[in-house]
């Protein structure tokens, strides 16, 4: 080979080599996975959060997976496959993934795990919930106006924190305006049955019930469908559900999971999410908001009811 021969070559290799030093190096995707117990299309908590992990996609460039109908025993091993698969964030959506986050999180110290509705934060270990007792209070209260029979339900699936607080807090709110007042208090075991929903539901109304409040997930749409029925009020979680039950709804504590999750995701993919917990309450109204009151509501059943969250954001109301 001669000599210009070999300098052209080797001109070329130093090209080469100068254009790969140069090329930006491009780095690994910010991976977040959900894990949901439910099916993405229940109008309800699974979907809230399918729908978040699809807005913090978009908003955040990020990569994202999901595993949904994960019953309780196999959701340990759900939130690991995630992690060994090099997920910076894997989310259990529900309290009943707080005892897997736990087993899990000990074995993959670089994943943080996030537990909605969870109620151990850890060293990488996440909570996000909401201050439910401010919610159903304000709703026992709208509840102690307008029954008339003085009877209201409750219709809850498992007896977690979630359930408890705002069972809890559904009372003492009616309580202060109906001392007197009966509340009926029902637990299906099951998020997702309709019929159960349903039935739990006109259970109460044929013992005079008038208000009732679903909590669970598919399971409440049956609930909603007995009000609807029998002409008597009800109350919803998670969005503005007077859109879909115009007739049956009052009012709605839209707990905006899919707000919080961006805000929270936003905090992670920027190194700053701690393993603590993190609580939306009413002076975060961007996640956490009471919905369209009903026509049928008074006006000064209204300013009442603002009053009091006047009261809660200032702190002298602490449900």
């Amino acid at each position: 080979m001669n000599l210009s021969r070999r300098f052209l070559l080797s001109f070329a290799a130093l090209a080469v080599a100068s254009v790969m030093l140069a090329a930006p190096v491009l780095a690994d995707p910010f991976k977040v996975a959900l894990v949901l117990p439910g099916n993405i299309t229940d109008q309800s908590w699974n979907q809230a959060g399918y729908e978040g992990l699809m807005n913090a996609k978009k908003a955040l460039g990020i990569e994202v997976a999901f595993s949904e109908k994960v019953a309780q025993p196999d959701q340990a091993e759900a939130m690991a496959d995630y992690a060994r698969r090099g997920y910076d964030v894997v989310i259990g959506h529900g309290g009943e993934f707080q005892a897997a986050a736990i087993r899990v999180a000990r074995k993959h110290p670089d994943t943080l795990f996030v537990v909605h509705n969870g109620t151990e934060p850890g060293e990488n270990i996440a909570t996000l919930d909401f201050y439910y007792k401010q919610f159903g209070y304000l709703l026992g209260v709208i509840a102690g106006r307008m029954s008339e029979s003085g009877k209201i339900g409750f219709i809850g699936a498992h007896k977690i924190k979630f359930s408890t607080d705002l069972v809890e807090s559904y009372e003492a709110g009616f309580k202060s305006v109906q001392p007197d007042g009966e509340v009926y208090i029902a637990w299906t075991n099951d998020w997702d049955d309709i019929a159960k929903g349903k039935e739990a539901a006109l259970s109460q109304i044929a013992l005079g019930a008038d208000v009732i409040f679903p909590t669970m997930d598919n399971a409440a749409i049956g609930s909603l469908q007995a009000a609807k029925e029998k002409n008597v009020w009800a109350f919803y979680l998670y969005y503005d559900s007077i859109v879909d039950w115009p007739d049956t709804v009052l009012q709605s504590a839209i707990m905006d999971i899919k707000a919080a999750m961006v805000d929270l995701l936003a905090l992670a993919q920027a190194g700053n999410a701690e393993g603590k917990n993190y609580n939306m309450d009413v002076n975060s109204p961007k996640a956490a908001r009471l919905g369209t009151y009903h026509s049928a509501i008074p006006a000064d059943v209204k300013a009442e009811v603002e009053g009091l969250i006047a009261k809660m954001k200032s702190g002298e109301l602490k449900p």
